[in-house]
């Protein structure tokens, strides 16, 4: 319980700094949400070009989160480590292509080069990652057992002890005869099987 609501907080960080990473400056400046997604996969790679905003990097970040609530939802440790993965490899293919196009990529203090915007999505995608290993996921509950004929075997409360084969409930053993008339009588009921009748003797000849 501890580890599912501590893996929602920290996916929950995780997906906000994803989506709000396309509004902060990646480069020079310039924010996420200016940078064109086709550029990423283009062979001239990232240009100087504005984008619309599902037209950006602002579109696969909404997608992550979208993922993220999903998961949290269904307690899917596999769709909110997606997310992560989804926020991880997109910030990371935008560092490879503005590296292609700037030469290299550098950080200085004075607002040029690398922003805010991309830590905070390389942040989130860690964060993602680490919910989804901190979650438990979902409780499966056990199937019932079966015997060795396929049959399933009854289940027992918990608590109680099953009672050894020939005893009832209040301690007495099965007794073969319970069921029979009164008006037959038992082999032990005999007067050669009472218990103190001397054995009977053979006639003398």
């Amino acid at each position: 319980m501890v580890r599912n609501v501590l893996g929602t907080v920290l996916a929950l960080i995780g997906a906000t700094a994803a989506v709000w990473s396309p509004f902060r400056a990646w480069y020079d400046g310039r924010h996420g949400r200016d940078y064109r997604l086709g550029e990423l996969f283009s062979g001239g790679g990232v240009t100087d070009s504005g984008a619309q905003l599902f037209g950006s990097l602002f579109l696969p970040m909404a997608c992550a989160a979208l993922v993220t609530l999903v998961g949290l939802l269904l307690r899917s440790r596999l769709l909110v480590a997606l997310a992560g993965v989804v926020v991880l490899g997109f910030a990371v293919l935008w560092m490879v292509r503005q590296g292609q196009k700037e030469g290299s990529l550098s950080v200085s203090g004075d607002g040029s080069g690398l922003g805010l915007g991309v830590l905070a999505a390389l942040g989130g995608g860690v964060l993602l990652l680490l919910a989804a290993a901190l979650m438990a996921g979902r409780l499966r509950v056990a199937g019932p057992a079966y015997d060795d004929t396929g049959a399933p075997e009854p289940r027992r409360r918990p608590g109680r002890r099953a009672r050894p084969a020939g005893r009832h409930a209040h301690g007495h053993r099965d007794d073969p005869d319970r069921n029979r008339p009164f008006w037959e009588k038992r082999p032990q009921d005999t007067p050669e099987d009472a218990p103190g009748h001397p054995p009977e003797e053979p006639p003398d000849r």
